[in-house]
């Protein structure tokens, strides 16, 4: 390998790796840098574990994310590079009701992009928060959550449809069915509270 051509192959994983350290990388959104992402996972993988990290490549689903690799016994650990975020109770809500509409829709076949609106998704939220007879303001906070879901990655909101989003596929990764199992568990645990609290009441 000539010196030209070593040259570019480090441009080109170091634009992989500065993508990868901004977030998750969709084929769809730059088709230019998955295939050299595809060609080059092994030189991404093994500078990705020298900090403690792991990619995470679907490559049938078309994403690409790094996360921390778990420390084996005895092995240092490393400080945390990515930063994990605690979600709030209605963010964590959407995420699962949206993880349950995606596995409907795989498990119905056809399309591969699902599209939900925003009256569907506050359709199923608010059965689950608190009565309100301030609708506008339930509304408002309700927006508030998808937008932070947007900010995560998991909804991407259709261009010229403002009330349309595509939901993200790499949300399958991030909620899993051990993740959604705890949920309802501890939305089991507020549902006991809530009513001990009205009884008490």
């Amino acid at each position: 390998m000539n010196t030209e051509s070593t040259m570019n192959e480090q441009n080109r994983l170091g634009q992989l790796l500065v993508g990868l350290f901004q977030g998750v990388q969709y084929r769809e959104q730059d088709p230019a840098l998955w295939q050299p992402l595809i060609e080059l996972q092994g030189r991404v993988r093994d500078y990705c574990a020298t900090l403690g990290l792991e990619l995470i490549l679907d490559d049938a689903e078309g994403y690409a994310y790094l996360r921390h690799r778990t420390a084996a016994p005895g092995e240092a650990v490393l400080p945390r590079l990515i930063q994990r975020r605690q979600l709030t109770y209605p963010v964590s809500l959407i995420l699962v009701l949206l993880r349950k509409r995606l596995a409907e829709f795989d498990a119905v076949g056809g399309e591969t992009r699902l599209v939900v609106s925003r009256d569907d998704i506050i359709g199923q939220v608010r059965a689950f928060l608190p009565e309100t007879s301030n609708e506008a303001r339930l509304l408002d906070r309700i927006d508030t959550h998808l937008n932070k879901v947007i900010e995560l990655g998991f909804l991407h909101r259709l261009r010229g449809h403002d009330d349309q989003f595509e939901v993200r596929r790499i949300l399958k990764a991030f909620v899993d069915a051990q993740w959604i199992s705890e949920f309802e568990r501890r939305l089991a645990q507020y549902g006991e509270h809530a009513a001990a609290v009205g009884e008490i009441a």
